[in-house]
């Protein structure tokens, strides 16, 4: 078979195959990219997930390079020794909203989960009590529901990540600190309503704030910097939840 054809036989055939569905074109010749599947519906109680328990998809990791990957339906986040404190991101912002989370964490690992957060790619400059709070170019920073395995035991007290600290601790919530249980799974509630910040770990009532500092932000799940340690210390999560409040 010549050149010529050849060439004929194969836009012959190309013309009675059907395309792909990411192949599809247009009437310009041009390819046109797959629909985007159907979104997820809300639950009988008005939540959607987060995280669909396959892949990354929606999120978008920034500061450190800890390692994060979608195992039996969780996400786990693994620590990197010699890098910053790291961060799964949602692409999404929330305001006002009622997420719940299941977490399981080594004993030896601190972590935590943003909200209402953010980052900047340029210096970001704050003014609290009098005084100017500067945010590095890349850094996420916002409100963080603690996660804290060690004796001390503050998971579900909120701390301003990046920029005022301590908000609201758990020293005076000492039934938060023994509803933790350390090295199984656990459930943190957060109720984000305007400047009402509030908190519950396994069904226990943790923290209680009143703070309007930031009104909206994204999401995000924590693995801590562990400075030089070589050990591998892993965080999960599962069943990630949300619901938007007005």
């Amino acid at each position: 078979m010549n050149k010529l054809a050849a060439s004929l036989l194969t836009l012959a055939l190309a013309t009675l195959l059907p395309a792909t569905a990411a192949e599809k074109t247009d009437q310009k010749g041009e390819k046109k990219k797959a629909a985007p599947a159907a979104p997820a519906k809300p639950d009988a109680d008005g939540f959607l997930p987060l995280f669909n328990g396959k892949n990354l998809a929606g999120f978008v990791q920034v500061g450190g390079h800890a390692k994060y990957r979608v195992e039996d339906g969780q996400v786990v986040g693994q620590c990197v020794p010699n890098t910053p404190n790291s961060f799964l991101c949602t692409e999404r912002h929330y305001t006002n909203f009622i997420l719940e989370v299941e977490f399981k964490v080594d004993p030896s690992l601190n972590s935590g989960i943003q909200i209402r957060s953010h980052y900047f790619d340029h210096l970001k400059e704050y003014e609290w009590q009098g005084k100017t709070i500067k945010v590095a170019p890349g850094r996420v920073h916002g409100y963080q529901v603690e996660i804290d395995p060690s004796a001390r035991a503050w998971s579900g007290g909120i701390y301003d990540e990046g920029r005022r600290g301590w908000l609201n601790d758990l020293k005076d919530r000492p039934e938060a600190g023994r509803a933790f249980k350390q090295g199984d799974w656990n459930k943190f509630r957060v109720e984000c309503r305007g400047d009402s910040i509030k908190t519950w770990i396994n069904g226990v009532a943790a923290a209680d704030l009143k703070d309007g500092y930031t009104p909206a932000g994204f999401i995000a799940l924590q693995v801590h910097g562990v400075g030089n340690k070589e050990t591998t210390m892993e965080v999960r999560w599962r069943n990630i939840r949300l619901k938007e409040l007005p």
